[in-house]
């Protein structure tokens, strides 16, 4: 018997679920060990977890379901950090900033999964919930109260796949490109990316309609006006209207 199995009783009527889980934790050990999804065969997550290849096949009926599994169970966790990061926020806009951010972080926490998830097409025949069809729930969850509020205007989905567009951008070229320069503060990186996918949405979704586009003179002009509107010139400004140092947008 290889090192990494142990022996098992046999399953009682009912213990399925327990199967099934013990299964799943087999199979998350192989891949963070591997790296990649390159041992996890059916026959290595049986000899891991102690049972036969046909057991596996009871709950798995290929490779494919069983890492789509693997990788759901852990996608769970990530709705649940996205929410907690929101907790106790009443500003819709600052709650999905704070959402945005837990999304980058836990891609860079878990890049086996997001690689195997979100940066590979869907396999073929694939049908039912799946964790890229997670992803897209939670961001939308995420974005619905500034949806709510009037924050965002437009049409829901397409604005969640911007939001995603922009989050899943900055956590794959992390993983792809981790020679890149990149700030040490992962965290204000993540929060700046959600703030001007968000702010760039918001804008975006007022504009929307007949007419040419706005000239770089009229978007420069109107952005500086925000930004005194929103960020009021404290005592010691300098003359113009900006705060002294030019304070951040929100």
């Amino acid at each position: 018997m290889p090192a990494t199995s142990r022996s098992r009783a046999r399953a009682r009527p009912g213990d399925g679920a327990l199967l099934r889980d013990e299964i799943l934790r087999a199979a998350t050990a192989l891949l963070d060990e591997a790296g990649d999804e390159s041992a996890l065969t059916l026959r290595a997550v049986a000899a891991r977890a102690g049972v036969t290849t046909p057991s596996v096949y009871l709950h798995f009926a290929n490779k494919q379901d069983l890492v789509e599994a693997v990788c759901l169970a852990v996608w769970e966790d990530l709705g649940r950090r996205m929410r907690e990061a929101g907790t106790g926020v009443e500003d819709p806009y600052q709650s999905m900033r704070r959402r945005g951010a837990a999304f980058v972080r836990f891609g860079l926490e878990h890049p086996v999964q997001y690689r195997l998830l979100m940066m590979r097409p869907r396999s073929a025949g694939q049908t039912g919930w799946t964790a890229a069809d997670a992803c897209l729930a939670y961001v939308g969850e995420a974005i619905q109260p500034c949806l709510d509020a009037g924050v965002l205007v437009g049409d829901p989905t397409r604005l969640t796949l911007q939001m995603l567009a922009a989050l899943h951008g900055l956590v794959a070229l992390y993983l792809a490109q981790p020679d890149y320069p990149w700030p040490d503060d992962v965290e204000t990186m993540a929060d700046e990316v959600t703030r001007m996918a968000g702010l760039g949405s918001a804008l975006a979704g007022r504009l929307r309609g007949p007419g040419p586009a706005p000239s770089t003179s009229a978007f420069a002009a109107g952005f500086d006006a925000l930004a005194e509107r929103l960020h009021p010139p404290r005592h010691g400004a300098a003359e113009g209207g900006r705060p002294s140092g030019g304070g951040p947008l929100p």
